[in-house]
């Protein structure tokens, strides 16, 4: 399948991928799984995890119902504006009998798994390592703060590898639901699913900007959620708004360079195998890095063009072997699929790559956390960033 970079068929892949996951409890090819669960011998269905973070720091997570009273919802018509749902990750003071928030919420999950056409078992979804409500760690001084944005077709909860990483390292992270490029559900029980009318990356892009505008409310005290829903016990506060970062996938890496261009609230920018379509033809002063594998600089020259407009701190790493869904929960929920379906590595590797599982998930947990280290706390990481490392030996400099 040739991938491009708004993926309205990547998206629908994906959703039935994921789909014939949950529904027998493993990810695969929507006819794989059929003649999978025909064949498959195992006793029931088993919940699929994800790995627990490294920092020294529980996680906490809380949701946020947002709208964005200054811009109309050109997809619901007039007199809506834009409503979100977000969430808010950080590092938490104690988490003891606190519920961990689901990878989904329950209804974006069953609508997500009715599209793909399988029936529902909620309970397979993946729990995360945020609890629910925990109360922020504070220690005197304030967090610094990364907003996150999903690709095409994807969900705000698609890279949690790498956003409850950065929590659990002191970092607060948001995550936002594109409305109507993914399924969203909303607290009074509606979900909202993707439509005919596509989102573009200035779409997301304006999200992002969306949220800078919520950090600053937070850091000032003020609560953004539209329904008064209480905040855990020292949110409030506890964001820094003058260290601010974003990192997105694929269509959501677009909209962190666009993010960037636009605003400068956004110090660094991490964009993860994004496309740069529409051509990005402004100059960016800020660092940004790029994790790169199938929009690389050789086959895309809207990549290339993107590289020659940063003027500041830049770097392109690429992992031996990575594809477009090596950076992300995809690279270790696929293979637990994998084994529970008897796929066979082949079939795993088509969906994620050679680049090894367990590899994949250090390299999303070690380089973002070291390029954030690096410009909004001017940290060394020990010199991750530096030039290739005998500890990551697929990590490739692109120079």
């Amino acid at each position: 399948m040739t991938i491009t970079p708004f993926m309205n068929r990547e998206g629908m892949t994906r959703r039935r991928m994921l789909g014939a996951a949950l529904a027998v409890g493993a990810a695969a090819p929507i006819g794989a799984a059929h003649r999978a669960w025909a064949a498959s011998t195992a006793p029931g269905p088993v919940q699929l995890t994800l790995p627990v973070p490294t920092g020294p720091y529980p996680v906490g997570t809380v949701p946020l119902h947002l709208v964005d009273a200054s811009r109309p919802d050109r997809v619901v018509g007039p007199g809506r504006h834009r409503e979100l749902m977000a969430g808010v990750w950080y590092p938490a003071r104690e988490v003891e009998d606190l519920p961990r928030a689901p990878w989904m919420t329950e209804g974006a999950l069953r609508a997500f798994l009715a599209d793909a056409g399988f029936a529902l078992d909620p309970a397979l979804g993946p729990l995360t390592a945020g609890h629910v409500g925990a109360p922020v760690r504070r220690t005197g001084h304030r967090l610094p703060v990364i907003v996150y944005s999903h690709g095409s077709g994807s969900h705000r909860g698609d890279h949690t590898i790498m956003v409850q990483e950065l929590a659990s390292h002191g970092y607060a992270v948001l995550t936002v639901d594109h409305t109507h490029d993914t399924f969203t559900e909303f607290p009074d029980g509606r979900v909202v699913t993707p439509g005919d009318v596509p989102m573009f990356p200035r779409d997301f892009a304006a999200d992002l900007r969306f949220l800078l505008d919520c950090v600053e409310g937070l850091a000032a005290g003020r609560n953004p959620d539209v329904d008064g829903k209480p905040l855990p016990q020292g949110l409030l506060g506890a964001l820094d708004p003058r260290r601010i970062g974003a990192f997105g996938w694929s269509k959501g890496g677009t909209a962190t360079a666009l993010t960037m261009l636009a605003d400068r609230r956004v110090r660094a920018g991490l964009g993860i195998d994004g496309p740069m379509q529409p051509t990005i033809t402004a100059d960016l002063d800020r660092p940004f890095m790029m994790m790169t594998a199938v929009f690389t600089r050789a086959a895309m020259p809207d990549v290339a063009e993107f590289w020659t407009r940063l003027r500041g701190w830049r770097l392109d790493i690429q992992a031996d072997g990575a594809i477009h869904n090596s950076y992300g929960d995809n690279a270790t929920l696929i293979p637990q699929a994998g084994r529970i379906l008897g796929m066979t590595d082949q079939q795993i590797q088509d969906w994620i790559g050679t680049l090894d599982p367990a590899r994949a998930v250090r390299i999303q947990q070690a380089y973002p956390l070291a390029f954030f280290d690096l410009h909004l706390r001017h940290r060394g990481q020990g010199h991750l960033l530096d030039g290739p490392c005998p500890a990551f030996p697929e990590v490739k400099f692109i120079p």
